[in-house]
């Protein structure tokens, strides 16, 4: 990978998953660096206040609704982006959801429904970009999860990320050996403070949240969108994921031991508040971070990434 990629200024960035979480912080940041956002999710009515919100702020932004699950609506967030921007330069593959329950307790649809989402999303959003990417040359950023090797109570959440980290390491390894000049990124992310756990489908007696310690969004959209700017391979987004991702290798035992301290570090000593979560219909949150506090003002940091 000896070749530039464009300023985030002078990029086209499309975004999955951006109503909400990862996804929003990515939008509002890539929007602060002046670059041009084709933001897709299946919230029609917060891609539709996030776009006007990046509009009023002097920037440049149009929205899809898409169900990255279905190939149709994946090719129609392309074509969008072509009719209006003449281009694609980035492609961010970030939406996902999660089900917390024993992997014995959890339905087959609903399992199936999650690849849909985390795993085929991934594979459409990357065979759709990949040949607008290799015209000028671009970037293609797959967000995994540092559980890509395994995590209680998310088992199938996990083993889709697994699935992301393999698709993602061969289409690479392709791409050079076949000298395409499109930079293929795997972001690997700790746990970070988004309404992530809210929008899971719910089979515990308890509210789910993500283990401590957090990391805040900002971060995570920071590393995505030096990605964009700047070749990468592998990115891990917190000291957390950077430990979690190499305990596995070096000492297996020891990892099976902490992940299952991760049990009770998952729930709230609350019943759950929408068993549902976002699995099957759109989540509207439009917030970047989870509870508490609810109320907080997604902005882009102090220091946004060039």
């Amino acid at each position: 990978m000896d070749y530039a990629l464009k300023p985030l200024a002078e990029q086209v960035i499309v975004i999955t998953g951006a109503s909400s979480g990862i996804g929003l912080a990515t939008a509002l940041a890539g929007a602060a660096n002046g670059a041009k956002l084709v933001l897709a999710a299946r919230s029609g009515n917060t891609l539709e206040d996030l776009m006007q919100s990046i509009k009023a702020s002097g920037g440049d932004a149009i929205h899809v609704v898409a169900d990255v699950g279905q190939r149709p609506h994946v090719e129609r967030i392309a074509e969008e982006a072509v009719r209006r921007f003449g281009r694609i330069d980035a492609w961010v593959n970030n939406a996902g959801g999660s089900i917390y329950g024993r992997i014995d307790e959890v339905s087959e649809a609903d399992n199936r429904r999650l690849f849909e989402t985390n795993f085929w999303g991934v594979v459409h959003g990357s065979l759709v970009a990949l040949p607008h990417l290799k015209v000028d040359g671009g970037a293609l950023i797959n967000v995994g999860s540092e559980v890509s090797d395994a995590v209680p109570l998310q088992g199938m959440y996990s083993a889709s990320k697994h699935a992301v980290k393999g698709f993602t390491d061969a289409l690479r390894i392709e791409l050079i050996a076949a000298k395409v000049p499109v930079s293929v990124t795997l972001v690997q992310p700790t746990a970070v403070n988004t309404p992530f756990p809210e929008n899971a489908r719910n089979y515990m007696d308890h509210e789910p949240k993500p283990p401590s310690p957090q990391i805040d969004p900002w971060q995570v959209a920071e590393a995505i969108l030096d990605a964009a700017a700047r070749p990468e391979q592998d990115v891990k987004a917190g000291t957390m994921a950077k430990l979690d991702t190499a305990v596995p290798d070096l000492a297996p035992g020891l990892a099976d031991w902490i992940h299952g301290k991760r049990i009770n570090r998952q729930q709230h000593d609350a019943p759950p508040v929408r068993p549902a979560g976002a699995l099957y219909t759109a989540g509207e949150k439009g917030r970047v971070h989870g509870r508490p506090p609810a109320t907080r003002v997604p902005r882009p940091p102090a220091n946004p990434p060039h």
